[in-house]
C-alpha cells in the first residue's frame, strides 16, 4: 500500500475498499455481500471470495488508528458486511476509537489485538483463523456472537468495560490444546456464552465477571486434555449459569446490529431444550459465586480420572440438579454452601463423591429425595467411614425440624463405625443395635422395659422372698417389686424390704443394671425430641 499521511485517502485503494472509506467517514455499513445465502456463508470454505468484496487488513487498520474525519454532522464508524479481510489484521498497542461491527465477514489471517484499547468491538458470524487479544482493553462490549475460529481465542488479563458475548461460537483449540485462554479476564457486567461449542480447554482461571456468567446450552469438549472447563478462583457477583436451555425461541439474524442477549432461559418441564454439555473435567476451585451456582439439566461425560472439582467453593445456592455422572467424581471437599438444591438421581454412585468438609445449612430437593437415598448419598462420599458428613446432615436435619431423620443419620453412622471395629467391640455394637438402637429409638427402650417388668413380675410371682423386717414391711407384690428394681432413683417401697438369696439375687441384679441402661435410654431420647439444634 503507497505511504499516505494520517487521515489521507490512499492513491492506490481499490473500489471495495475505496467503499469503505467512504461509509466509514459517514458511519454507515459497507456490504459487499452477494445477496444470495448460498453464497454469503462466511464459514463456507468451498466459496472463494474474489477481490470484488475483499480489502486488505492494512487499510482496515489505517482506518482504524489513523482514519479519515467524519463528514461534518455524521460519526465515524467501521461497519463491514460480507466482506473478506486479506492479510493479518494487526493492531497491537493501539488506540481505536471508532465504533467497529463486522458482520459475516472472513479473514484470511489471525487478528492481532494484543494491549489495544477500544471503545466497542463487535464481530458478529465472522470466520476467523485465531483471535488474539491478550490484555485488551474496552470501555464497552466485546462481542463475537456466531463466530467460528479455528485455532483458539486469548483473552488472557482482558478488560471488558461492560458486556463479553459469543453465544453461539464455535472455537478449536490451538497449539496449546486451548480454546479460550482468558486467566485474569475482568468483565465488568455481564459474560454471556449460550450455545457456545469449543474443542479444547476453556481457561479462566482468576477471571472476575461483575454480574451473571451464562453458559446455557453451551458444549465444551476437550478430548485431547483432562479439563473442558478450568476456572479456579472464578469469582462472579451473581449467578453462574451451566444450565439447560430452552429452545423454543430459534435465534436468527434479525438485521439488528446488537445480537439479543439471553436468548433462552433455563427449560421448564416439557419445553424442548438443549443441555449444557461438559466433555471432560470441570474445575471451579475457590471460586466464589454471590447468588448461586446452577448446573440444571447438566451432563458430565468423563473419564474416570476425571472431575467436578467444586473444593472451597463458596456460595450462597448450589443447584446440583443435573444428570447422574456415569464415571469420574464429583468433589465438594472444603466448599461452604447455605442451601443445597439436588435430586435424587443427580449424585454418582459409591466412590464417585467426595465430601470431606463440605458444609451446608439447608437441603432443599427437587422431587422425591427419601432418607434411604439420602444415607445412600453419605455413604457413596465415604468409601472409608467418617463420621463428619453423618454429624452434617443429621444437624441440617435436626435444625429443620426433622429429629427423628436426624436420628436414622446418626444410627446409620454408628453402624457405619461398627464396622471398622474389632470382633468383641463389634459383637457389642450389634447387641447396642438390636436392643436399643444405639439409644436413639428410645420407643425400643420402653418396649424392653415393659417386656422386662412383665418378665420380672412373673418371675418373682413364683418367689414370695421372706421379709427383712418382720413386724415392718410392705405387702409382697411381685409387679410393683420388678418395676421398683427396673425404675432408678424412683423408691417405690418394695426393693430393699425382703431377703433375696441365691439365683433370685441375681435376677434382681439383672433387672437393677437392664433398668438403668434402658432408663437412660429413654430420658436420652426424650431429651432430644424436646431439644432443636
Amino acid at each position: 500500500m503507497a505511504e499516505s499521511r494520517p487521515g489521507e485517502q490512499p492513491a492506490d485503494l481499490t473500489d471495495p475498499e475505496r467503499r469503505m472509506w467512504q461509509a466509514y467517514r459517514t458511519g454507515s455499513v459497507c456490504d459487499l455481500s452477494a445477496r444470495a445465502a448460498n453464497e454469503d456463508d462466511p464459514h463456507d470454505s468451498g466459496r472463494t471470495w474474489g477481490a470484488g468484496r475483499s480489502v486488505r487488513a492494512q487499510v482496515v487498520a489505517l482506518l482504524l488508528l489513523h482514519g479519515p474525519p467524519p463528514v461534518p454532522g455524521r460519526v465515524s464508524a467501521l461497519k463491514l458486511r460480507g466482506v473478506r479481510i486479506t492479510g493479518r489484521l494487526d493492531l497491537s498497542g493501539g488506540t481505536v476509537q471508532p465504533y467497529v461491527e463486522l458482520q459475516s465477514c472472513r479473514f484470511d489471517s489471525e487478528i492481532q489485538l494484543s494491549e489495544t484499547r477500544f471503545i466497542t468491538l463487535r464481530m458478529i458470524n465472522c470466520a476467523i483463523p485465531r483471535l488474539d487479544a491478550s490484555r485488551l482493553h474496552t470501555e464497552g462490549d466485546l462481542h463475537l456472537p456466531r463466530c467460528r475460529v479455528a485455532r483458539g481465542v486469548r483473552l488472557t488479563d482482558a478488560q471488558i468495560g461492560t458486556d463479553l458475548l459469543i453465544s453461539q461460537a464455535v472455537v478449536r483449540r490451538d497449539n496449546k490444546g486451548r480454546a479460550i485462554a482468558a486467566d485474569g479476564m475482568s468483565v465488568a457486567q455481564d459474560f454471556q456464552g449460550e450455545l457456545l461449542e469449543t474443542d479444547g480447554e476453556v481457561s479462566l482461571r482468576g477471571a472476575k465477571v461483575g454480574v451473571s456468567m451464562n453458559l446455557r446450552g453451551a458444549r465444551l469438549r476437550n478430548p485431547h486434555g483432562r479439563r473442558a472447563l478450568n476456572a479456579p478462583q472464578l469469582t462472579v457477583e451473581r449467578t453462574l449459569y451451566l444450565t439447560s436451555i430452552a429452545l423454543d425461541y430459534v435465534p436468527g439474524d434479525s438485521g439488528s446490529s446488537t445480537p439479543p442477549y439471553g436468548l433462552g432461559q433455563t427449560p421448564t418441564r416439557g419445553q424442548r431444550a438443549q443441555r449444557f454439555e461438559c466433555r471432560g473435567g470441570l474445575r471451579l476451585d475457590d471460586g466464589r459465586f454471590g447468588d448461586a451456582v446452577d448446573f440444571y439439566g447438566a451432563r458430565f461425560v468423563m473419564t474416570d480420572g476425571q472431575e467436578v472439582s467444586l473444593r472451597r467453593i463458596q456460595t450462597p445456592e448450589l443447584r446440583f440438579v443435573g444428570e447422574r455422572p456415569e464415571r469420574g467424581r464429583v468433589v465438594l471437599s472444603g466448599a461452604k454452601v447455605v442451601k443445597l438444591v439436588d435430586t435424587s438421581t443427580s449424585w454418582p454412585g459409591p466412590g464417585g463423591v467426595s465430601m470431606e468438609g463440605f458444609a451446608y445449612e439447608n437441603l432443599a430437593p427437587r422431587g422425591h429425595f427419601p432418607l434411604a437415598r439420602r444415607l445412600d448419598w453419605v455413604a457413596a462420599a465415604t468409601p472409608e467411614y467418617s463420621p463428619e458428613p453423618y454429624e452434617r446432615l443429621a444437624t441440617v436435619l435436626r435444625a429443620s425440624g426433622e429429629d427423628a431423620d436426624a436420628r436414622e443419620v446418626l444410627l446409620a453412622k454408628q453402624r457405619r463405625r461398627r464396622a471398622t471395629l474389632p470382633p468383641a467391640l463389634k459383637a457389642w455394637g450389634y447387641l447396642q443395635d438390636w436392643t436399643v438402637a444405639y439409644g436413639y429409638r428410645p420407643g425400643r427402650a420402653a418396649l424392653w422395659m415393659a417386656v422386662l417388668w412383665a418378665a420380672g413380675a412373673l418371675l418373682f410371682s413364683r418367689h414370695e422372698p421372706p421379709p427383712i423386717k418382720a413386724d415392718e414391711h410392705p405387702h409382697w407384690d411381685p409387679a410393683l417389686y420388678a418395676l421398683d428394681l427396673l425404675l432408678p432413683v424412683i423408691d417405690l417401697g418394695q426393693d430393699g424390704q425382703w431377703k433375696v438369696e441365691g439365683g433370685w439375687q441375681w435376677g434382681s441384679a439383672a433387672l437393677v443394671l437392664l433398668g438403668w441402661t434402658l432408663a437412660t435410654t429413654v430420658a436420652a431420647g426424650a431429651s432430644r425430641l424436646l431439644r432443636r439444634g
